[in-house]
């Protein structure tokens, strides 16, 4: 005859059912979602906003940059110019997506912020008219 699985302590016979009347699962997982900006009512500055995608443009910049470099070197220096352009190119494609990117992500967030500020304006209204 089979046994039940006891738990490591020895204490129960089923561990599957203590588990499910403590576990905290559903408060974990919706806490998690929560955006700490959407939740908080402070303001953030320009810098704390737009950091990631300024530092994503800076970033593709320099690596087209760098990219161009390499690639105009292979016209110039004939030692080693398969290397060159190997690398050149490979440089150009990945600064000019990162440069893409980034440049896009700006609009995006820009977008976000303006339905944020009119959902915490609806927000406000509503309490204001439902809290009398």
């Amino acid at each position: 005859m089979e046994i039940p699985p006891k738990s490591p302590d020895g204490s129960e016979k089923f561990p599957q059912s203590r588990e499910l009347i403590t576990s905290n699962t559903g408060s974990t997982l919706c806490m998690s979602s929560r955006s700490e900006s959407v939740w908080t009512s402070t303001s953030r500055s320009k810098w704390e906003i737009y950091h990631k995608p300024v530092i994503v443009v800076s970033v593709g910049a320099a690596t087209f940059l760098f990219g161009t470099v390499i690639t105009s070197l292979s016209w110039v220096l004939p030692n080693n110019e398969k290397v060159y352009k190997m690398c050149g190119p490979a440089f150009l494609s990945l600064g000019l997506m990162l440069l893409v990117c980034g440049l896009v992500w700006i609009p995006i967030i820009r977008k976000k912020q303006k339905q944020r500020q009119k959902s915490q304006f609806l927000q406000s209204l509503k309490s204001f008219f439902f809290n009398r």
